[in-house]
């Protein structure tokens, strides 16, 4: 299966349409070009084009086609790293502004949506984030230990809450956050795109960028069809980013994650496992995630191949596990399985880069950026907008290759089986 091909996933068939947008037809001109149709691109979009600025949005295939038309559809708060990591990494300034924005970003992106009435089945229903084995529930304690430091209202759970709340006897402890929740990412990308349109945004579909030049003192992007003329361009290409600036591509790794879906579960099985609706990921090496849906379903995600996947058959190890958590899955069908590609940084944070006057670049989100992205867009809206003097959230840094970045397929199978055997084993 091609990647240039739309994967066969349940979002695509219960969106209710996938959006079509013109491709992009002789030259124009706008004060900013943004390059991808994610939730990057989209809500930054969005952002400036309510602050009646004249912006366009480039997609190479069609908006919520790559990781954000894909993911799990999970609304997770925070980073990778614990709040004490991040000021001890960044300082007592930009440290905490990091800490309040990924924590606060969930409430950003639900209050969004209410904002627009984007029908996306959005629901504000918490994050649980459940440990197996004894140290990933010490990183857990720990985790809400430096929050509730900071007042961000998080709770642990028992062994027993944990049956409550999954129904599964698995793990041993977890953190609860009421401030995640879920979301149909599929329509809720199209509600943005829709909603950056109505607002005056100009957006584009089947308009691959092909090239990104310096002329006459604006910056001159081409497609095949097309070209237009900027004066500032954010690149916001994440997992499907390519050669279009030097080094970019080199400085993140695409890893392929995978979920799996059943039919809508019979109402007494749905209504055992997650009965509040929350959503959950494990903590360890390898993260496996799930929810279920507003029709019932249970979605599985983690890692799987590296390469496109038409369905459930290729991740049978998820569907084998989801199986181990709920015996009572037993004959349900499992319909649907699809994977995408997000970007992963070799510090694992979000990178953010200006490397020359009137380009930034925003990408890397690691797995978490249903919540991020949402809230990145309005403040890059606000830089490209043209206030670089107001505190940013996130640090901004030197773009830097990786080193051996060709050798980066092998290291990720590596690291892959790595994990899963640390986790097997409580390492």
């Amino acid at each position: 299966m091609s990647e240039s091909s739309p994967p066969r996933s349940l979002y695509r068939e219960t969106a209710g349409g996938t959006g079509s947008y013109p491709t992009l037809a002789g030259a124009q001109r706008a004060r900013v070009a943004i390059i991808g149709g994610g939730f990057t691109g989209l809500s930054t979009a969005l952002h400036l084009a309510e602050a009646g600025d004249d912006v366009a949005v480039f997609e190479a295939q069609q908006p919520g086609w790559g990781a954000s038309g894909r993911n799990g559809g999970q609304v997770n708060p925070g980073l990778k790293y614990d709040p004490d990591t991040i000021e001890a990494m960044f300082g007592p300034e930009l440290g905490p502004r990091m800490i309040d924005f990924s924590y606060g970003a969930p409430d950003f992106t639900f209050g969004l949506i209410k904002r627009l009435s984007i029908a996306c089945e959005a629901r504000q229903n918490g994050t649980i984030r459940a440990a197996i084995r004894p140290k990933p529930a010490a990183a857990v304690r720990a985790t809400a230990a430096q929050c509730a430091r900071r007042g961000i209202p998080v709770d642990m759970l028992d062994m027993k809450a944990m049956a409550a709340r999954t129904g599964t006897d698995r793990y041993i402890s977890g953190m609860f956050d009421a401030r995640g929740g879920d979301l149909h990412p599929l329509k809720y990308s199209l509600g943005l795109a829709a909603a950056a349109q109505n607002a005056g945004a100009r957006i584009f579909g089947g308009s691959e960028v092909l090239s990104l030049k310096r002329e006459a003192g604006r910056w001159m992007l081409k497609t095949a069809n097309g070209a237009i003329s900027a004066e500032k361009v954010l690149v916001a290409t994440n997992g499907y980013t390519g050669a279009l600036w030097p080094g970019l591509e080199q400085s993140l790794v695409p890893v392929f994650s995978a979920i799996a879906a059943t039919e809508p579960l019979p109402p007494p099985v749905a209504a055992a496992i997650l009965p509040q609706r929350p959503v959950l990921y494990e903590a360890g090496n390898i993260t496996v995630y799930y929810r279920v849906d507003a029709d019932g379903r249970l979605l599985m995600g983690g890692r799987g191949p590296m390469k496109p996947i038409g369905d459930a058959s290729a991740i049978r190890y998820l569907t084998d596990y989801a199986l181990r958590l709920w015996p009572a899955l037993a004959g349900v069908r499992w319909t649907h399985g699809w994977n995408g590609r997000v970007a992963i940084t070799k510090d694992h944070l979000l990178h953010i880069h200006e490397p020359e006057d009137g380009i930034l670049i925003c990408l890397g989100y690691n797995g978490r950026g249903v919540a991020m992205a949402s809230a990145m867009g309005a403040a890059l809206a606000q830089r490209l907008h043209g206030d670089e003097t107001s505190p940013f959230p996130m640090p901004i840094s030197p773009l830097k290759p990786i080193r051996f970045h060709h050798f980066w397929p092998l290291g990720v199978k590596a690291a892959i089986l790595s994990g899963r055997l640390k986790d097997r084993f409580g390492l």
